[in-house]
């Protein structure tokens, strides 16, 4: 079947367009067009439509730990025999009516429970704009403390994940006022690409935080990000150094060797213990780096999601690298 006919939508066709003109993926192609490009895209009806109908078949479930609990606690279970560490998010974002709020935050109970009765220590990593922040910070404030009070009762710790640029201050004063009221066991992230990342994590400090450092996954005007990857790069490095100095529990979140080695070479110059930082990679991308960090020694995370609600995670993925979409690509070839 053509890959033409395969395809509707804006997305797809122009990522072809770079392929048919050589016969090949061009990865430097991708590279330069493919996240803009994707980011744009994913609320094309034309492309959410095509996606969700044939994502899981053309690639999503490599990235994707099932749709149901029961397929990732089978997933979580396998990954915690073999070593690692997890964490687990049930996919979604967006949530704009309070009962699709108390829905979201039953699910994540149940989720609980269930780490706790299997005897997996997974961790949780929530959106609060999945807990109701687009319908109210007070909800989404008292939809998270709910199930950080109950995963603190079983030892567990909940990390509050970042987003849009926009929900950065209302995510930072929820993750502040937890730590006021005597919760510990919970955690935020900082995105490398923003410009207020360092002075954000410099204010965090006196917390002594449990931090994770990414580089960023939305579509951010260069007001706000870095619009070149070098600067996004430098600023990660920046971030990490500034982290351990503070006295930070840092989780190193990329898939990025040359991140890795610079960890490994700062922390190792600074007497930082192996076992005070762990490296965080997500479920489905290089599992051969992820095991051979596992082997040398380190603490390695995979943050393993699942939900029926998997097309926005899926897309953000496919932005991140050129090797997602000629993942993709390739199954599209072949059909």
């Amino acid at each position: 079947m053509s890959v033409r006919r395969l395809v509707p939508g804006t997305f797809l066709r122009r990522v072809w367009h770079l392929v048919s003109h050589t016969g090949s993926i061009e990865v430097v192609d991708l590279q330069a067009a493919s996240r803009a490009l994707i980011l744009r895209a994913t609320d094309d009806p034309r492309v959410a439509g095509f996606v969700r109908r044939h994502g899981l078949r053309l690639g999503a479930s490599r990235f994707v730990a099932g749709e149901t609990l029961d397929d990732c606690v089978a997933v979580l279970r396998s990954l915690q025999d073999r070593g690692f560490l997890t964490n687990t998010t049930l996919l979604g974002e967006r949530v704009t009516e309070e009962a699709a709020v108390r829905r979201t935050v039953e699910a994540y109970q149940e989720v609980l429970e269930r780490l706790q009765r299997q005897g997996l220590w997974t961790y949780l990593s929530v959106k609060l704009s999945q807990l109701g922040l687009d319908v109210g910070e007070e909800v989404s404030y008292r939809s998270l403390r709910t199930l950080v009070a109950r995963a603190a009762e079983q030892g567990r710790f909940v990390r509050i994940d970042m987003e849009e640029s926009w929900r950065v201050d209302a995510t930072l004063r929820t993750y502040r006022r937890l730590r006021s009221e005597g919760y510990d066991n919970v955690g935020v992230v900082l995105q490398s690409y923003l410009y207020r990342s360092e002075e954000d994590l410099r204010q965090l400090l006196p917390l002594r935080p449990h931090v994770r450092i990414v580089k960023g996954a939305y579509l951010e005007p260069p007001s706000v990000a870095f619009p070149r990857k070098a600067d996004v790069d430098r600023n990660y490095r920046r971030l990490l150094e500034v982290a351990f100095l503070g006295g930070a529990t840092v989780a190193v979140a990329t898939h990025d060797e040359r991140m890795h080695a610079h960890t490994v070479e700062f922390t190792r110059r600074h007497g930082i213990p192996p076992d005070a930082f762990q490296f965080q990679m997500l479920y489905g991308v290089r599992p051969r780096l992820q095991e051979n960090l596992l082997a040398r020694g380190y603490r390695v995370l995979v943050a393993t999601p699942y939900g029926p609600d998997w097309y926005r995670y899926f897309m953000r993925r496919l932005a991140e690298r050129p090797a997602n979409v000629a993942f993709l690509l390739r199954n599209l070839l072949r059909r």
